[in-house]
């Protein structure tokens, strides 16, 4: 096996694990060596034999065959993806929660969030604005057969789920963030409504509005955590909160939904597509380039959080006057 093969192996293996277990120890168990002899395997310095490839591959369900037809330059992903059978949307909450926990259990932690959507957690705050979240989720990007038929109802969504959210909202609360919006930030949503409302899939006019004031509501608390540098759930003070919230606003690139988290020394990029689901590497040199581009995008952009009044204000007043526009038309 060639060292780029059996750097592969490992890379994949660092995908499965969970991010609070160390892939020394792992793989020191499953092939009963030390732990100094599996970090030589894993740095490369001691080649893997055969029965230790195959003894890996299986615990780990790796095809060996593709892991020997990996090119030069490539780079592992795990897919995370929700269906109906194996992994509907309360197991995918569960696992995000439990990642966050782990992430915010860390000496050392960070989440970077580039987003050209309202970022997942921000979807949590508001009854109506999550209940009109998870409706269009399960209807028309999971197609759940459960609402096939049926209108937008504000109480369509079962308490596990809202509990769920609930959980990974506080976790998510706990981390230290910076997050990157632009003004086309809540374009998705309002279109989402818009169409919906098109389709004669609202029960009632008073339930767009509902929507529509639960967005801007969770706009304006979003604004009031960046005026204070800190995170914290609607209701409750932000006196005496750790400042863990930086907020940039981003003017120069579109861009996509990048999420970089940092846990000591273990960095992990996940990109999100179909809106829910994503792609996962720990990469070590993707994961640094992908850093560093977030790293080179935060110098052009502009940091309203704490400081930055004016910027802050514009930025929030374009978001705020879209939703009102939308508002007056009903």
């Amino acid at each position: 096996m060639s060292v780029k093969t059996q750097e592969f192996l490992f890379q994949r293996i660092r995908e499965l694990l969970p991010p609070n277990v160390s892939l020394a120890d792992a793989v020191a168990d499953i092939l009963n060596l030390s732990t100094d002899s599996a970090y030589r395997r894993i740095r490369g310095e001691t080649a893997l034999v055969l029965e230790e490839v195959s003894e890996l591959c299986r615990h780990y369900g790796i095809s060996l065959d593709q892991l020997l037809k990996i090119e030069s330059g490539s780079t592992i992903f795990r897919n995370v993806r929700i269906n109906l059978k194996e992994y509907d949307y309360n197991a995918y909450l569960a696992d995000l929660a439990r990642l966050l926990k782990s992430i915010a259990a860390a000496e050392r932690k960070e989440i970077i969030y580039l987003t050209k959507d309202l970022p997942l957690f921000h979807n949590f705050y508001c009854a109506p604005l999550l209940a009109f979240r998870y409706f269009f989720w399960m209807k028309t990007i999971v197609d759940h057969p459960d609402f096939a038929q049926r209108q937008f109802e504000i109480d369509c969504i079962t308490p596990e789920t809202a509990q769920r959210s609930r959980e990974a909202l506080q976790a998510y609360i706990e981390i230290p963030s910076v997050e990157i919006w632009n003004t086309e930030c809540i374009n998705s949503i309002i279109s989402q409504v818009e169409f919906y409302r098109e389709s004669g899939y609202f029960a009632s006019a008073a339930d767009i509005k509902t929507v529509y004031h639960a967005l801007e509501e969770t706009i304006l608390h979003v604004r009031d955590q960046v005026a204070h540098g800190c995170k914290f759930m609607p209701g409750e003070s932000p006196d005496n909160k750790r400042n863990n919230f930086s907020f940039f606003y981003n003017r120069i690139v579109l861009g996509t939904n990048v999420i970089i988290t940092l846990m000591d020394n273990l960095k992990t990029c996940y990109f999100n597509y179909d809106v829910l689901n994503y792609l996962v590497t720990r990469d070590e040199s993707f994961c640094n380039s992908c850093h560093a581009d977030l790293q080179n995008l935060m110098k052009r952009a502009t940091l309203v959080s704490q400081t930055g009044e004016r910027h802050r204000n514009i930025f929030f007043g374009i978001l705020l006057n879209k939703v009102t526009e939308r508002l007056k038309s009903l």
